[in-house]
């Protein structure tokens, strides 16, 4: 039986405190994308745990906005704020854990949860960036073909980081491809159900 983890706080409390550091919607909507990502894979993998790896999620990025100028401490600014409100240690490590390339003195992934969040995230950027240049607007005509042409761009989203997206395949030991296949089919679960990176209702 799995483990069941804790994050400390329910979604709402961690939305709020997301909210409260982030006033850009575009900081805000990847971090709802990330959660979305997270959910899914956590269907598979554990999902005695789901919410767990939703706010993992949500809440990856929380101090980043107000702090994108300190990369090396990405997370460890998000450390007291995330404990003030309640958050558990497993949800600070994990969250930690996705910036460990960055900061050797983090924790590296471990978990299986650890490991998707530091595949995903940077490729969730990837794949939001792309889509927003196709004229529907949609990642649901998105496939790994026309991602891998933007991968292989490397004017293109300069600021994504492919060497942490290819380590990520490694350290969960997929290809690439199988990587780019399985998030494009995760961020294509609940496109349709959101206004999702620039697309508007009729």
């Amino acid at each position: 039986m799995a483990e069941t983890l804790s994050a400390g706080l329910t979604r709402d409390a961690a939305f709020e405190l997301l909210t409260a550091h982030n006033k850009d919607p575009f900081h805000i909507e990847h971090g709802e994308t990330v959660e979305q990502v997270m959910r899914y894979f956590a269907r598979e993998y554990d999902p005695e745990n789901e919410e767990f790896w939703g706010i993992v999620g949500l809440l990856h990025d929380l101090d980043w906005e107000e702090h994108s100028d300190d990369p090396m401490n990405h997370t460890l600014y998000a450390t007291p704020l995330i404990e003030e409100a309640g958050g558990s240690p497993e949800l600070i490590r994990a969250i930690q854990s996705h910036t460990s390339d960055f900061n050797t003195t983090l924790p590296v992934p471990e978990l299986q949860m650890e490991k998707i969040l530091f595949a995903t995230e940077e490729l969730t950027g990837l794949i939001g960036a792309a889509v927003v240049m196709r004229p529907s607007k949609s990642v649901m005509d998105f496939n790994v073909k026309s991602l891998k042409k933007k991968f292989k761009d490397k004017r293109f989203a300069a600021g994504v980081s492919r060497d942490v997206i290819r380590k990520g395949a490694e350290m969960l030991g997929w290809e690439l491809d199988e990587l780019f296949a399985r998030t494009i089919e995760a961020m294509q679960s609940f496109a349709p159900d959101r206004d999702t990176f620039g697309k508007t209702e009729e």
